[in-house]
């Protein structure tokens, strides 16, 4: 299983370590990224004499012998190297966001529709044992049609999205797209609606200030009182370098959004990026008349709670590595996808739709307006 990657980051060689382990007939043989050498001293497994370098995805396609591909890039170039790889048909892993702007969406949806390619979207928490067994107990019919759901991200390592490159919001799109379009897209995949319309918000109350910009923490006069510095939060890791409180931290720092539903059932979803230790929580409700299923990632509990018996269930699951699961359950479907075996669970449809209420959602805080979700 010959593969090749566009964009070799920590979070596709997290992915690619867990398709190994899925499929170890896997083999990263070639790979498009500026950073080579750099690449090479970092991933002992780079320096293998089979591994082509490339100085473009266009070069790396062209040299064939390939079975599928997998992009990395930072999420602005998403798209266009995904265009680069649909005409040839190969199965692509694509990470998400898909899109960081509509203009985008739009030219992955026409370079989608004339592709053969199957696409499988980085949304692990979807395919998690969690969200697999609230979905179960959801279809069964056992609480009823969901007529209601409330969802929360407190984001207890928040810091790494004004802290680190993420603080761009050129290369990230916001924080809709980096965090709630996971969250968006579970929501989707229990419920089996269409979204129709949205209204959000956003606030940026902390993570800002005067600090000049581009200041790094070790610069800082303030960096062995800040809470944020690396000299105070001992475990931070090398790369969250830059101060959150300066001009250019970018990105807002809370956000909510209210989804209705084809039905008239609606969402509503708030995420935090403050939070710390015990306050870090990410799950859902999902309330039916005949009762209300909530789970928490955090604590790896499922509770069902019956509203006219005295009943409660739990479920409790042991944490694994990469998303509760959902990781190496993703990776295994990608690899089974390019043997011919099965088809896509988290299909570009799926990453598309999620972009859309991202970008909607993004749309409505700036303009303090309701946004139709029109998927044509």
């Amino acid at each position: 299983m010959n593969l090749g990657v566009i964009g070799y980051g920590a979070r596709i060689a997290h992915v690619i370590e867990e398709l190994k382990k899925q499929h170890p007939s896997a083999a990263i043989t070639a790979i498009v990224d500026l950073k080579k050498e750099k690449l090479k001293e970092t991933y002992e497994s780079l320096r293998r004499d089979d591994i082509r370098f490339f100085e473009s995805a266009e070069d790396m396609l062209a040299a064939g012998k390939l079975d599928g591909i997998l992009i990395g890039t930072r999420c602005s170039l998403h798209t266009e190297m995904a265009l680069k790889v649909l005409p040839s048909g190969l199965p692509l892993y694509l990470e998400k966001p898909v899109s960081t702007t509509m203009q985008d969406l739009r030219r992955l949806k026409e370079g989608y529709a004339a592709s053969n390619s199957q696409v499988v979207v980085s949304f692990p928490l979807r395919v998690t044992s969690l969200v697999k067994i609230v979905k179960e107990i959801v279809d069964s019919g056992k609480i009823g049609t969901i007529e209601h759901v409330q969802a929360v991200n407190n984001v207890p390592y928040g810091n790494v999205y004004f802290q680190n490159w993420y603080r761009d919001e050129a290369e990230t799109g916001g924080l809709f797209l980096q965090k709630a379009t996971h969250d968006f897209d579970y929501i989707q995949y229990v419920i089996g609606q269409r979204p129709t319309v949205i209204s959000a918000m956003k606030s940026k109350q902390i993570f800002k200030g005067t600090k000049p910009a581009g200041l790094k923490c070790v610069d800082c006069e303030d960096n062995d009182t800040c809470l944020e510095s690396p000299l105070v939060k001992k475990d931070m890791p090398p790369s969250w370098e830059y101060c959150c409180f300066a001009e250019d931290t970018g990105n807002e720092d809370s956000g909510s959004a209210l989804i209705e539903y084809e039905s008239g059932m609606h969402v509503s979803y708030s995420q935090n990026f403050f939070a710390r230790r015990g306050a870090g929580t990410r799950g859902a409700r999902f309330l039916g008349y005949k009762g209300t299923v909530e789970f928490d990632f955090m604590t790896g509990k499922v509770k069902v709670y019956m509203h006219h018996t005295p009943l409660v269930e739990t479920y409790e699951f042991t944490a694994s590595e990469g998303h509760f699961g959902g990781d190496s359950t993703l990776v295994r479907n990608f690899g089974d996808v390019i043997l011919g075996k099965t088809d896509s669970i988290s299909t570009l449809d799926d990453g598309m739709l999620s972009a859309l209420l991202c970008l909607k959602a993004k749309q409505s805080a700036e303009t303090r307006t309701f946004q139709t979700i029109d998927w044509e």
